[in-house]
């Protein structure tokens, strides 16, 4: 199934589910479902029939229901009519069936049958015969208005319908039908209709009247029999012009009536003709309201149609209406004609005669709409040829009347404030422009109208406003003349044929042209346009300067070419243009013409206008060309004498005088001095006032002197500049301060403004022509004159441009011959920056203006002021030799450049980077780095424009320093800036930095850096900001170059450190430079620091820290100190160096430095360490005192080494566990107590070993390399500390199998024999380690370590060794067999015995426990021996049972219950059994007693011997044991055979207990008396005397 079946389907489907929602009665979703069917009909080509039967059947049902909405039914048939494109004949059945004769039909019935007529004409036509008799019947039942109207609807329809079908039947597919039947019924429907209907009809039906009326008369038209009664009923139609809503449709079918008239070719009767005329023009001028659009182009329309049938009449109509002087009557008039005329009716053209004269007219009328259509209605008849040469030129001669007449209006309109007239007649001058603009010249017969006289217009001020159009029109006429004549083809004619017309003369077209070209340099068309005229008017000018201009108005052109080109350029240009034009023509009297008609056409511009400037400055280049000297003279001696004629007197006399001079210069300064001595008469002061002329002043003759110079010929001038000019300014300047012959200070801006002016335009002169010898001997003079005008202005305000002007004087006079000395400049250069960078803001400078322009002035004499000053900075600083000199003047802006005032700071980088410009030469080994950071962190300072400024800076210092930069990477970055984002302007700032970084001369980074951190100590945030990210920018990219001033600038940084540290984010710069500088020369670096006296200050710890967080720093730092402390621990000695090296680790590693790698290096160099310093001080002249602050007798505590690398060391692995690399003391912190404790170190050690990761055995690994060492380092307490740490280590089988520790075994067993206890406690320890974790070794080792240890048993001085031998002996003892241990048996149980009374716990519970472990070690060689030693230390066992330390009580026990049975007496296992098993202990009476008993019936002997034995422990030292031997006395005696009773020494035992019954214990006490009585009884039992 294809895609399109689909689709089919599914719209199938949706329709059969919408239809079934129709039965609804809601009226809403009806007016849905009926909306969307109508469009899915309409896009549907295939619909199924069925589909369609279903759909033609609710359609029609809702559409003829009047319960349904009007809205729904009107929808309802739009969907029937849509459905007949799928089924027409169903559909029309189902509307024919409801539409029945004699019968009056539903409304929409009608309506559906109308729509189908029009939208279905084809298929209709044969069904309209039938449908106009049916509806014929039903036009007298119709009484409701709205059913008229469906009928007036369907008589449009069908009468459109048929009107269709008789001009185009061989179009349809049938053959033809009789259509005058059809139109028969059409007429009785349209008679019936305006006979009934029309009389009486509302307005609503008048409408539906209206509208069926042009459709009906058309089709009535083409019967000649109706062809009367149908235009009879036209005036009916003319009568409806009475609502505007009616009022188009009445012109539409008036429009269909005329069109259906030129069709059928019938001629409209004179008077009908008139009358519709006459009512479509005032359709067209309807007045006080203006006609509805859509109604004036319909009647504009109807207009053509009559100028198409009759254009004679209605050429006479538009004449006879014309002359009304009814303004509205005219517009529309001159709107049709416009209209008529762009149709281009070819039957019109005979009649352009008519409509010239008919339109010259209103030529004379003032209304401004008037003269504006007639302008409109030129405009389209030169569009379109209606000009022809003999009526024409008046036409065009109008367009720049009526440009001239409004530009005269309006001067008159804006000193009356009528801004409606105003309005009107700027439209009239727009609209003449508009009618030039669009001028085609080469139209038929229009270059006959326009040549020659269009010249006219060229030269008359009046209409400058035109010249763009008609230079263009003059251009396009010439050129097409010349391509004309290359082509051979007939000339136009366009020759200088005056006529009635005066043509201007050849010199006053040149004097005009010249002058308007001045504003191409503004990018004024009117000025390209006036130079393209020159271009194609050379020979009209003069014949010699076809050639000339030929070569030269192209170049002249180029400079135009895509933008504006400068004035001074173009101006130059132009006068150069014209200097080579009158030497080519050579003709003295043509030139003196020339000058007269530059003098003439002076009073056509103003004073103030490029072209007035230009005009005096081309007089006076004219007159430079002038051979005839006389003459030249002579003008400008008028000129001098009557200078009013020019205008601005001062402006004019200056030019022309100084541009002669170029020639002329002997000539102008005789002129000048003559006017002098002239003016010198008191006399001819007099005549000049009384004759009401003003003369030209002092003060005017000062600025020509200086212009003159400017001008004069440089070969001429440095002899004559000293005495006839500057004398004669200097002169006149003097004379003008003079009153009465006294000197008084004048504060006469203009005297001041003009000689300034003068002195400037003097220096240039002279700066331009100087030759090497030459020295203005004038030029401290003037410069004290300048300096003083200077000081004299106001610092709180700008008023004047004195300041400006003398700044520009200063310049030009500074480097003049001779040179000033440095003082001299410097002194010129900061008096000139103290009196302008101190100013008020702008902002508050222009608030000072009372008006907009006042505030305007006040902003350009800021600006000019401070280019000024930018430009004297320059070229006084470059001008220098010498680069200390250059700073020395750059320094005067530094104080500026950082001041707290933004306004003062953004005009000390505006001239920073005037200075900087990429242009500027600096002298030989210009150092740039401090400038560089002076300027380059105001890239983020507060203006925008201070910003700019930085960056220029930044940049223009490297193209003077001659390092060329890539400006491609540069791009954006001036423009970021600019933005008030400081997260932006740091970026960009960051980017300049990394762009430019590189090419810093590395000899300079450290006076840039020193910059750099004075910024951050002084600078605002973001600035600050901006100085670190360059400081480490440049650190960044220049660091590995350093090494030679590595120590000054880190001195430079720790000389900054202290004023930082209360800047928080500048103090982080700081450290990260310090960071960044390691990266490169750590090595250098570390050793710097660690130069630093103990303890540590803040500053110093916070430096260790930041290199250690640094990722530039951090990877080179540790490493670093580790060599640094390995090399101090050369020779397992303590130096004090060390120390510092120590403290640094601590800090770097507790900031989270990571030690993976270094880890086993580290460690042990750090444990060697505090094995080393031990018990050890620092000398006080390594330790800083000038920090703490001590109470009245408090003393400075010193630093324990040991404690300090202690700390290092716990530091270290805090951070290994972290990584996983150790991991928590079993000894918590107290691990560290111990190890820097000189009787507790070794201890520490083991703790510290046993913390280690024995998983990571590839580290242990590393660290036993490292440690081995110290296993025979020659310091003793070093080999202590790896001994001990080693004897931990024994015990891991994973070190064994990877380790070296077979040679450690061997360096343990000598060791084991040292003099040092703990050095052998440690070694024994070792020793016994081994048997966890290599008991292979210990199997083959056994005897050497079975001695070693055995003999530690008899260190009876250190009980530390002793308690370590048992324990060893017990390890390895558990992996030897008794025939291993055979030979040193004996020996090892009378060692082990000696213990059991010793008075440390751990050496007792380890011997008991030992002796235990030998039970199973007696063999039959040694069991009689071990029998006998278990019946000698039974009592140890029984008694020990209740020892102070429960370990040793459980220990006793456990020996008892193994040793028992080797005494044969296991009975007794089942008293030890209770004492284990129980709950709680038993009271120990009873225990013994038990135990006695239970022993006296098995072994009376045993029982005697532990009573024998039991008299040494009366004496002990625990009480619980006193107590303990006591009773067990007690019972041992009650259960004593009477033979062993006898044996008593009772004395002896009496005195005993006696003595125990003064014991300070009670409960010895106790038992001491109740042993005396139990002692007492049995002897009386047995009778032996007391």
């Amino acid at each position: 199934m294809t895609r399109a079946m689909e689709e089919t389907l599914e719209i199938f489907g949706d329709i059969n589910l919408t239809i079934s929602m129709l039965n609804k009665e809601d009226n809403i979703i009806k007016e849905d479902i009926y909306s969307q069917l109508t469009t899915v009909i309409q896009n549907s080509d295939i619909l199924d029939d069925a589909l369609v039967q279903r759909l033609i059947y609710y359609a029609s049902k809702d559409m003829r229901d009047d319960n349904v909405l009007r809205e729904v039914r009107m929808l309802a048939g739009e969907v029937l009519v849509s459905l007949a494109a799928h089924d027409f004949n169903s559909v029309m059945y189902e509307v024919q069936s409801n539409f029945r004769i004699l019968e009056l039909p539903n409304e929409f019935v009608v309506l559906a049958l109308a729509e189908l007529a029009t939208s279905y004409v084809s298929q209709s036509i044969p069904f309209m015969m039938m449908t106009l008799l049916t509806m014929q019947t039903m036009l007298r039942l119709a009484e409701e208005e709205r059913m008229k109207e469906a009928f007036c609807v369907a008589l449009e329809k069908f009468s459109k319908a048929i009107y269709k079908y008789v001009n185009h039947w061989r179009d349809f597919p049938y053959p033809r039908l009789d259509v005058n039947r059809l139109s028969d019924k059409i007429f009785m429907l349209f008679r019936y209709i305006m006979e009934r209907w029309a009389t009486v009809a509302p307005t609503m039906n008048t409408l539906a009247i209206v509208k069926a009326h042009g459709p009906t008369v058309s089709l009535l038209l083409h019967r000649e029999d109706l062809c009367e009664y149908a235009l009879d009923q036209v005036p009916w139609l003319l009568n409806q012009y009475k609502d505007k809503e009616v009022d188009f449709h009445v012109t539409q079918s008036l429009r269909q009536i005329l069109s259906a008239t030129v069709l059928y070719d019938i001629g409209l009767p004179k008077h009908l003709r008139r009358s519709i005329c006459l009512n479509l023009l005032q359709q067209v001028c309807r007045v006080p309201e203006p006609p509805e659009k859509e109604n004036e182009l319909e009647a504009s329309s109807c207009f053509l149609i009559l100028a198409h049938s009759n254009p004679a009449d209605l050429v006479e109509f538009f004449d006879e209406q014309i002359r009304s002087s009814n303004e509205a009557i005219r517009t529309g008039v001159l709107s049709l004609l416009r209209s008529t005329v762009s149709a281009e009716e070819p039957k019109l053209r005979e009649y352009v005669t008519s409509i010239e004269r008919t339109v010259k007219v209103v030529t004379s009328d003032h209304s401004v709409k008037v003269r504006k259509s007639v302008l409109l209605l030129i405009q389209t008849m030169c569009e379109k040829s209606y000009i022809e040469a003999r009526e024409g030129w008046p036409l065009i001669d109008y367009v720049f009347t009526q440009f001239s007449t409004a530009n005269k209006n309006l001067e008159k309109l804006i000193k009356s404030s009528s801004h409606e007239d105003e309005k009107g007649e700027k439209c009239v001058q727009e609209t003449s422009l508009e009618v030039l603009k669009t001028l085609d010249p080469l139209v038929i017969g229009m270059p006959q109208v326009l040549w020659p006289r269009l010249l006219t217009f060229v030269v008359p001020a009046e209409y400058t406003g035109t010249l763009t159009h008609l230079f263009n029109i003059i251009r396009i006429l010439i050129m097409a003349e010349e391509r004309k004549n290359l082509n051979g083809k007939e000339s136009t004619a366009l020759v200088i044929s005056t006529g009635a017309v005066k043509l201007p003369s050849p010199q006053q077209l040149l004097a005009r042209l010249l002058v308007i070209s001045m504003l191409a340099s503004l990018g004024k068309l009117v000025g390209a346009g006036a130079v393209g005229l020159l271009k194609v008017l050379p020979e009209i000018i003069h014949p010699k300067l076809a050639e000339l201009w030929k070569t030269r108005l192209p170049e002249l052109l180029q400079p135009l070419e895509g933008k504006n080109a400068s004035i001074a350029l173009w101006e130059t240009m132009l006068l150069q243009l014209l200097k080579e034009t009158l030497w080519k023509i050579g003709d003295v009297a043509w030139t003196i013409q020339l000058s007269r008609d530059l003098n003439h056409q002076m009073a056509g511009y103003s004073n103030t206008s490029i072209e007035k400037k230009f005009l005096w400055k081309a007089l006076g280049t004219t007159l430079a060309s002038c051979q005839d000297t006389d003459f030249v003279s002579s003008q400008l001696r008028e000129y001098l004498i009557a200078p009013n004629q020019l205008g601005d007197q001062r402006q004019g006399a200056t030019f022309i005088l100084g541009y002669c001079a170029e020639k002329h210069l002997d000539i102008v300064l005789k002129v000048l001095k003559a006017f002098q001595d002239r003016e010198k008469f008191f006399m001819n002061r007099c005549k000049g006032l009384f004759s009401g002329k003003k003369k030209l002043s002092k003060i005017d003759v000062m600025v020509i002197y200086g212009v003159v110079a400017l001008h004069a010929p440089k070969e001429q001038l440095l002899t004559r500049v000293e005495k006839e000019i500057m004398f004669q300014v200097l002169l006149l300047y003097t004379q003008c301060c003079q009153v009465l012959g006294m000197s008084v200070m004048t504060k006469d801006m203009d005297l001041q403004m003009s000689f300034i002016r003068s002195v400037t335009e003097i220096g240039i002169a002279i700066h331009e022509a100087q030759e090497w010898g030459f020295k203005f001997s004038h030029k401290e003079v003037l410069l004290r004159h300048m300096l003083d005008f200077v000081r004299d202005e106001p610092l709180d305000s700008l008023a004047t441009p004195i300041r400006w002007k003398a700044l520009i004087a200063i310049r030009y006079l500074s480097v003049l011959k001779p040179q000033l000395s440095l003082k001299d400049n410097l002194s010129i250069l900061e008096e000139n920056i103290r009196r302008l960078l101190p100013l008020p803001p702008l902002e508050k400078l222009r608030n000072e203006g009372q008006t907009d322009q006042d505030r305007e002035h006040i902003k350009f004499l800021y600006e000019r002021s401070m280019d000024a000053l930018g430009k004297l900075l320059k070229t006084m600083i470059w001008n220098n030799v010498t680069e200390e000199a250059c700073h020395e003047m750059f320094n005067l802006l530094r104080m500026w450049l950082v001041s707290p005032r933004e306004w003062e700071r953004e005009r000390a980088f505006q001239l920073t980077a005037k200075i900087l410009e990429k242009d500027a030469e600096a002298p030989e080994n210009f150092k740039i780095g401090a400038l560089l950071g002076l300027l380059a962190p105001h890239s983020c300072d507060t203006l925008p424009t201070i910003r700019k400024a930085a960056v220029s800076s930044a940049i223009g210092l490297f193209f003077i320093k001659g390092i060329h930069l890539e400006m491609d990477r540069f791009e954006g970055i001036q423009e970021g800036v600019g933005c008030d984002d400081a997260e932006v302007q740091i970026k960009i700032s960051s980017k300049l930095a990394k762009i430019v970084s590189k090419f810093i001369p590395s000899e300079e980074i450290r006076i840039f850096l020193e910059e750099t951190l004075d910024g951050l100590e002084t600078l605002n945030p973001t600035c600050t900001k901006a100085c670190g990210i360059w400081m480490i920018t440049a650190l960044k990219e220049q660091g590995a170059v350093l090494e030679e001033q590595l120590l000054d600038i880190l001195n430079t940084i720790y000389h900054h450190m202290p004023v930082l540290r209360q800047k928080e984010e500048s103090f982080q710069f700081m450290l990260e430079a310090i960071s960044q500088i390691t990266s490169f020369h750590a090595d250098a670096v570390v050793a710097n620091i660690l130069q630093k006296p103990l303890p540590f200050d803040r500053d110093t710890k916070t430096l260790w820290k930041t290199l250690a967080e640094n990722s530039a720093s951090s990877g080179k730092l540790l490493p670093a100190l580790i060599d640094k402390l390995d090399s101090g621990l050369e020779g397992d000695i303590f130096t004090v160096d060390t120390i510092p090296v120590a403290c640094a680790m601590h800090e770097v590693v507790s900031a989270g430095t990571p030690v993976t790698g270094l880890y086993p290096e580290l460690f042990t160099l750090l444990l060697k360490l505090v094995s080393c310093t031990l018990g050890q001080t620092i000398p006080t002249t390594a330790l800083s005192w000038r920090r703490q602050v001590l109470q009245h007798g408090e003393t400075q505590a010193i630093p324990d080494p040991c404690r300090l690398s202690t700390m290092t060391l716990k530091c270290v692995q805090a951070q290994a566990m972290k990584e996983g690399l150790a991991k928590e003391s079993d000894e918590g912190d107290n691990l560290w107590a111990l190890l820097c404790t000189p009787d507790t170190h070794h201890i520490g050690v083991c703790v510290l070993a046993r913390s280690m990761a024995m998983w990571q055995h590839g580290v242990m690994l590393e660290i036993m390399d490292h440690l081995i060492l110290s296993l025979t380092s020659s310091s003793e307490s070093y080999r202590t500390t790896g001994t001990a740490f080693f004897s931990e280590l024994m015990k891991e089988p994973i070190l064994w199998k990877h380790g070296n520790l077979r040679d450690v075994l061997v360096l343990m067993d000598q060791s084991a024999w040292d003099s040092n206890a703990i050095l052998r406690q440690m070694a024994i320890r070792g020793l016994g380690n081994t048997a966890l974790g290599s008991p292979h070794k210990v199997k083959k080792h056994k005897q050497i370590m079975l001695e070693s240890i055995i003999r530690g048993l008899y260190h009876l001085a250190r009980t530390e060794v002793v308690c370590e031998s048992l324990k060893a002996l017990r390890k390895i003892l558990e992996l030897l067999t008794e025939r291993d241990v055979s030979f040193y048996f004996k020996e090892i149980v009378l060692q082990t015995r000696t213990f059991f009374e010793d008075e440390q716990d751990d050496v007792r519970l380890t011997a008991i426990c030992l002796f235990e472990n030998l039970a199973s070690l007696t063999g039959r060689r040694w069991r009689i021996f071990y029998v006998e030693e278990i019946k000698k230390s039974m009592i140890s066992f029984l008694l020990h049972l209740w020892d102070p330390n429960p370990k040793i009580g459980t220990a006793c026990r456990d020996v008892l219950i193994v040793c028992i049975p080797f005494l044969g007496l296991q009975e007794l296992c089942g008293v030890l059994d209770h004492l284990l098993d129980g709950q709680d202990l038993p009271r120990v009476r009873d225990f013994y007693r038990q135990f006695c008993v239970k022993l006296a019936k098995k072994n009376q002997e045993i029982l005697w011997i532990l009573h024998t034995h039991s008299f040494t422990f009366f004496s002990s030292h625990w009480e619980m044991i006193r107590s303990a031997a006591v009773k067990l006395t007690d019972s041992i005696i009650l259960n004593l055979t009477s033979q062993y009773v006898e044996l008593l020494d009772q004395e002896q035992l009496t005195t005993r207990l006696q003595a125990l019954r003064q014991d300070p214990c009670i409960s010895v006490q106790r038992a001491a008396e109740a042993a005396l009585q139990t002692l007492l009884r049995r002897c009386k039992e047995i009778s032996i005397p007391q």
